[in-house]
């Protein structure tokens, strides 16, 4: 599926896309991304029987120290059985802060830039998928499906197996279920 444009607009309807592909292909692991951890709660409230966990940016991302999720809302989707990951991004890291202080291009946003060919939410869904696997949250060699987006909300989604980061162009994406045409 394609969406007409990109952002929170098409949350709804990438939950349902995921949701569907999910149960046609009977796997049960959900991995999606999610900053205020609302994309996260609209999953939770659909997908229940599914194993969902949650990709937030890291602590600092916003701001030093900022954490943009609520702890009630960590709280209130742990209560919904959702599993919470707040770590350093895959495609980001070290390299980006080489970046901001010398300038230049480093590996891993070289490898962000090529997946962002296919929209930034493709690449969060690749970058995610592997978070999740190397924290031991979701089981290596599955088949999974990843659910993000273009800075807010969800519009993109995508049946992965990953590879941990340490070989990650082991890293499949079998399926784009949906994505936004503009990027």
């Amino acid at each position: 599926m394609y969406w007409k444009e990109r952002g929170p607009v098409n949350t709804d309807a990438t939950i349902e896309a995921a949701l569907k592909r999910a149960g046609e292909l009977k796997i049960d692991q959900l991995v999606i991304a999610s900053n205020s951890g609302e994309t996260a709660r609209k999953l939770g409230d659909k997908g229940k029987g599914f194993q969902i966990t949650c990709v937030t940016h890291h602590i600092g991302f916003a701001g030093p120290g900022e954490d943009e999720m609520a702890a009630e809302m960590r709280a209130a989707l742990g209560e919904k059985g959702l599993k919470l990951l707040t770590t350093t991004h895959l495609l980001a890291g070290i390299d980006r802060g080489l970046r901001n202080k010398f300038q230049g291009v480093y590996p891993a946003e070289i490898v962000a830039s090529t997946l962002r060919m296919f929209g930034q939410g493709i690449k969060v869904c690749v970058e995610i998928s592997v978070m999740a696997l190397d924290a031991g949250l979701i089981p290596n060699g599955e088949e999974i499906i990843a659910i993000a987006g273009s800075g807010r909300g969800a519009d993109s989604s995508c049946v992965i197996v990953p590879a941990h980061s340490n070989n990650f162009f082991d890293s499949i994406v079998k399926e784009i279920i949906c994505m936004p045409r503009e990027k």
